[in-house]
């Protein structure tokens, strides 16, 4: 028996064990490659660690590892599991297959749950359609241990029940449950991540700034600002008067791609593919651990400081 059942045990699976075990939970980790379980073990420790040096929670490292299983079979894991969330390939074909598996496994009760970023839960849903009404789309924020929104997303066939229990769930967990009414790609965070993207590449292909200065644009202004007030909350104190007029005259200036720019292929035709490469947009010297490690740092000083701020 166990409380949750994650079954990918990749950056997202591994985060999310520490977060159900946060709250208590006992978790079983499933992935059906077991180097990936044996990385996600050491990624485990590491985040819990990373949790008790940063004052994140009064738990002992060893508590936290503890209370979570790991597995190889997804079949065998779901069994008698309340909460069975997928976090795999982003591919809807591999997804399907998934489901169709553990579907008919799982208790009648379970909520069968997809940590998709983009794909149409009712996509998804439609290889189980007997089970259909309990799936729906639970997309956490990476690190799900540092950052709280979890969108709740709505499938066509979701029943309304499923809805009230995951966001009791997610509740639960302490973290707090975005409601997607309609089932669109993307729901809601990556939307609107994406299209900040859009428009930053679009900026340094037309040369209006540099990779280096848009960047720290949108980081240490927008991004800073944004994490103190929401972009609505934004357009309410400057006035919507003043945000109709801007508007009126830069929507018709933005981006507006439907294809990714040449500058990804660019950047990967040179072997630039990110932290792993060692070379994406920015160089890198430290080990991809480190690179994110620090992100983590200062994402959870941010989080501290909004925390305090409200005390």
């Amino acid at each position: 028996m166990t409380d949750v059942t994650v079954i990918g045990a990749g950056a997202m699976g591994h985060g999310l064990a520490v977060q159900f075990s946060l709250a208590g939970l006992d978790v079983t980790l499933v992935d059906h490659r077991r180097e990936n379980v044996e990385r996600a073990r050491d990624r485990i420790e590491d985040a819990a660690t990373f949790l008790v040096e940063h004052g994140l929670t009064d738990q002992s490292s060893s508590t936290l590892v503890d209370r979570v299983s790991f597995g190889l079979d997804a079949t065998t894991a779901v069994e008698g599991t309340g909460v069975v969330l997928e976090t795999i390939t982003e591919e809807l074909a591999a997804k399907r297959r998934l489901f169709e598996t553990v579907a008919p496994a799982a208790p009648a009760h379970a909520l069968l749950l997809s940590n998709t970023s983009s794909i149409p839960i009712t996509d998804v849903a439609q290889a189980v359609p007997d089970h259909a009404g309990r799936v729906a789309g639970c997309h956490w924020w990476y690190p799900p241990y540092l950052l709280t929104p979890v969108e709740v997303v709505r499938g066509e066939a979701t029943t309304d029940d499923t809805v009230e229990r995951l966001c009791s769930f997610v509740e639960s967990v302490d973290r707090d449950p975005v409601l997607v009414e309609r089932d669109v790609p993307g729901f809601v965070w990556n939307r609107v991540q994406f299209a900040v993207v859009r428009e930053c590449l679009h900026l340094v292909e037309a040369g209006v700034a540099s990779a280096a200065d848009v960047n720290r644009a949108i980081r240490d202004g927008y991004a800073t600002r944004t994490a103190a007030i929401g972009p609505l909350e934004t357009v309410d104190i400057a006035g919507l008067e003043l945000f109709e007029t801007i508007a009126s005259d830069l929507y018709p200036a933005l981006a507006t791609d439907d294809e990714p720019q040449a500058l990804f292929a660019d950047l990967l035709d040179d072997g630039r593919s990110g932290i792993q490469a060692g070379a994406g947009f920015f160089e890198y010297d430290d080990p991809p651990e480190n690179v994110t490690r620090r992100r983590d740092e200062r994402v959870a000083a941010i989080r501290q400081a909004l925390e305090s701020s409200t005390e």
